[in-house]
């Protein structure tokens, strides 16, 4: 069942940004490795092996909001190669990506994903609410990381269903391919733009709803590529309409099935950080530990924080993030390795 969310709200708000947040430098082009060495356009060496730099091209990233510690939240348009889909992918930076004892290290992303459709249509696309001055995702993260509670990541936020249909971040046979469109061509606008790191070590999800379904499903699906990911209130298998006549489809998406794999091969190793409001229906936290008992063993490491009072929103699931959920993945990822010179 997909869930309406309370996020809907969120998602509303979002499209205020500007209005609410300050955000005058809205619309102006911004170079995240400005003044940086190995941009792309530099034979830097990285401080380590696993480092990769920008590889190009660089992508035409927008202003959408500025934070008070000066680091931007932008959008780009991605035309994806590998799915043909085009849609709306915002990013951010946090303050540590600009020190110059970073400059040659590689930094870890989340791919945060929203919950119900993400939001409503508003020029440019379909938007995510994880972007919006009213959660503040990115100012908690900053908040996290100062605290020791999380790694300073860098954070994208792409569209999650291109349309009015939930897509479960899949390629449904006949739709738009929206599971290489998460998977592949989001990453490699990360890859083309910041530094990252090559290993699965630096690659995880983040989503509520539909969202934690789908970077659930990616992690379980692709554990070669992504390592961890906080899933909030998420459903636990696939159930868009668009899956009718395609079993066999879908069934390589549902999340129970992957983990069955997982665990027949016995690894690598992914680490799952489940989390449901004590208000939420009992049925979400019935479904995660259920999920937990049949496939919470082996490589497959997994957590549930139970948030006290709160409900399915994106304001409450950040609560469990705080208490617990950010650091249990930040634990099993890699950081920025700062280099002398």
């Amino acid at each position: 069942m997909k869930h309406p969310c309370s996020v809907a709200l969120a998602a509303t708000l979002v499209t205020l940004c500007a209005l609410l947040t300050g955000c005058s430098d809205a619309g102006k082009a911004v170079d995240f490795n400005a003044g940086a060495k190995g941009d792309g356009s530099t034979r830097t060496q990285p401080v380590d092996g696993d480092t990769r730099m920008p590889t190009g091209p660089r992508s035409d990233f927008r202003i959408t909001r500025t934070l008070d510690d000066g680091t931007h939240i932008a959008r780009t348009t991605l035309k994806g190669t590998k799915s043909g889909v085009t849609g709306s992918v915002w990013v951010w930076a946090p303050k540590e990506y600009q020190e110059a004892k970073y400059a040659k290290s590689g930094f870890p992303v989340l791919i945060a994903l929203p919950g119900g459709l993400g939001s409503p249509k508003e020029p440019g696309g379909v938007t995510n609410y994880w972007v919006g001055g009213d959660i503040e995702l990115q100012e908690n993260l900053t908040k996290w990381t100062a605290e020791g509670k999380s790694l300073p990541f860098i954070v994208v936020m792409p569209m999650l269903n291109p349309d009015t249909r939930y897509h479960d971040g899949s390629d449904i046979p006949g739709q738009q391919k929206m599971g290489t469109w998460l998977t592949e061509d989001v990453v490699n606008l990360a890859k083309a733009n910041f530094r990252t790191f090559a290993s699965r070590d630096g690659w995880a999800f983040m989503g509520s709803s539909s969202g934690g379904f789908a970077g659930l499903k990616s992690v379980l699906k692709y554990p070669d590529r992504f390592k961890a990911a906080i899933a909030s209130g998420p459903d636990l298998a696939p159930d868009s309409p668009l899956w009718a006549g395609h079993r066999a489809e879908k069934d390589a998406n549902d999340p129970g099935k992957l983990a069955r794999g997982l665990l027949r091969k016995g690894g690598p190793d992914v680490y799952l950080a489940f989390q449901a409001g004590t208000r939420e229906s009992p049925a979400v936290t019935t479904a995660i530990q259920h999920f937990r008992t049949a496939y919470g063993k082996g490589p497959i490491h997994t957590a549930l924080r139970l948030i006290p009072g709160g409900r399915h929103n994106a304001w409450d699931y950040q609560k469990g993030m705080a208490a617990g959920s950010m650091k249990f993945i930040s634990d099993q990822l890699k950081g920025p390795v700062a280099s002398s010179s």
